[in-house]
């Protein structure tokens, strides 16, 4: 290279054939060329990182969903990825990387190389993580750069059929004649499958077993089965067993009615004032991802979320779309990692 020459010359140039200040020549000749090559190396590099970042994107995409297939986050994120694969010319594919609490597939993407082609198709369950577990292999607010907030799904309260419940306080009444008698299940021990009812039985008053199932489609199966008396998944999940009379509803966490259940009440009407979880989700990346990728990602994943087929198929499963840029992702994540730890501290759940 042309400027690699230029270096050299005046690198030589200036160089005695004498010692200098007691420094052989020879040494001091090859401290010199390899200032040089330090200087060219990371040249080459940065222009390499800018060359990369305006061809962005040039191979597949790939993103890691935290959950077994067949639950409401990886629905939604097949959806957004197909739509982003039709938009930016190149595959975007899903990878589930399912366990302990989505935290295997953060740590993950945590440590995956900065350059946009490793994403996370994160949940709510990020907030909670930092909160519930003592020695996480990645910090939330160093490690990930926001990308965008794609949607919230509500919270669905359902029993299995043979329940005498049809609301909320009739449900109350039966777990508190027969606390022992009622199990409901979760997604995974500490997520916000076991959480939100977990909250919503202190703020009853009442206890009940907690079963802890490997993903949301699992724990919804077993209430179909009999296996446990109710949950709390997202509705994404629950919503076509809702209609095939599998399962019956009691009411959703936001504190809107669902478009898709307008006839089930929220929990904040059915005696629990202002109660309100929502199972948010949302797309990160590795720190130190290019500015430029950053924003390229959140104007397509935009872009994908205004489509009206989108729309209607994240709708059909219950979600609620949501928008915004990097910076406003960033400031309600603070916001959700501040309020789970006080949640997590109150309720007294912790592990190793």
């Amino acid at each position: 290279m042309r400027w690699l020459r230029i270096a050299r010359s005046v690198a030589a140039h200036r160089m005695n054939l004498s010692d200098y200040n007691g420094i052989p020549m020879k040494l001091t000749i090859f401290l010199r060329y390899a200032l040089v090559a330090m200087i060219a190396t990371t040249v080459v590099a940065t222009c390499a990182i800018a060359q990369g970042t305006q061809a962005y994107p040039s191979q597949p995409i790939k993103i890691v969903v935290p959950f077994p297939p067949g639950g409401a986050t990886d629905i939604i994120a097949r959806v957004i990825a197909q739509k982003l694969t039709e938009q930016m010319g190149v595959s975007v594919i899903v990878e589930t990387k399912a366990g302990a609490n989505g935290n295997i597939a953060s740590e993950y993407v945590a440590r995956a190389t900065p350059d946009g082609y490793t994403l996370l198709y994160n949940t709510s369950s990020i907030a909670l993580s930092p909160a519930l577990y003592k020695n996480l292999g990645y910090n939330v607010r160093r490690d990930f750069a926001p990308v965008a907030l794609t949607s919230v799904v509500p919270m669905l309260l359902a029993v299995h059929p043979s329940v005498p419940a049809n609301n909320l306080m009739e449900l109350a009444a039966l777990i508190k004649a027969n606390p022992t008698g009622f199990s409901y299940g979760s997604a995974g021990v500490g997520n916000i499958t076991h959480l939100a009812p977990t909250l919503m039985l202190e703020r009853l008053g009442l206890s009940a077993n907690h079963v802890p199932y490997k993903g949301s489609a699992p724990s919804v199966i077993a209430l179909v089965g009999g296996e446990i008396q109710f949950n709390m998944e997202p509705m994404a999940v629950g919503l076509s067993f809702v209609n095939d009379k599998r399962i019956k509803p009691i009411a959703v966490s936001t504190l809107e009615r669902a478009s898709v259940l307008p006839n089930v009440p929220t929990l904040s009407e059915s005696g629990l004032p202002g109660f309100e979880v929502g199972a948010w989700q949302g797309i990160l990346a590795p720190a130190r991802t290019p500015p430029a990728i950053i924003n390229r990602l959140n104007a397509e994943v935009m872009k994908a979320l205004a489509q009206p087929d989108v729309k209607e198929k994240l709708q059909a499963q219950g979600a609620q779309l949501l928008t915004s840029t990097p910076e406003q992702y960033a400031a309600y994540l603070d916001t959700e990692l501040d309020r789970w730890d006080e949640v997590v501290k109150s309720s007294g759940i912790q592990f190793e």
